[in-house]
């Protein structure tokens, strides 16, 4: 997302809307996979040698459930997105990074299939979202030898 200084009239803004390649993004060092492009909406403008950015960003991403372990689509939505550059040297400027760094602080760090609650895990106890993994095949038995281990070891 790259914008010409020239394009925007000193103390005023123009508003730009449009779709970019999210290959720039590095989604996938963050374990999320694009499968939208990044979609932007923004009001841009000048003020004082500086430029200001507003709006919304959006992209669809693919990632991994922690639980199940199973692909699921996420929206990632940046709303509001507001970038402020103080000195803006040269005639383009290219806002990629900040929405970049925008991103990536909302992608989920343990994403779940269920937090939209669109969904139920599969892995979930009593197939309630939120609720911890328990294995149905995990037998009381098995617990039992682990609470005999604990009592040996006191």
């Amino acid at each position: 997302m790259k914008v010409h200084l020239r394009q925007i009239p000193e103390g005023d803004t123009i508003h730009l809307e449009g779709e970019e390649n999210p290959a720039p993004l590095g989604l996938e060092e963050a374990g999320a996979a694009p499968v939208s492009p990044l979609i932007y909406t923004l009001d841009i403008g000048r003020s004082g040698g500086g430029l200001f950015a507003t709006g919304e960003l959006s992209i669809k991403v693919r990632m991994t459930c922690v639980v199940c372990l199973e692909e699921f689509d996420h929206e990632i939505v940046v709303s509001p997105f507001a970038l402020q550059i103080e000195q803006a040297e040269g005639a383009l400027i290219d806002l990629t990074p900040h929405a970049r760094e925008d991103i990536h602080l909302i992608l989920p760090a343990h994403p779940r299939c269920d937090s939209g609650g669109e969904r139920t895990c599969p892995a979930s106890r009593n197939n309630a979202p939120g609720a911890a993994w328990h294995s149905s095949s995990t037998s009381d038995t098995t617990w039992d030898a682990l609470d005999q281990f604990k009592s040996k070891s006191n």
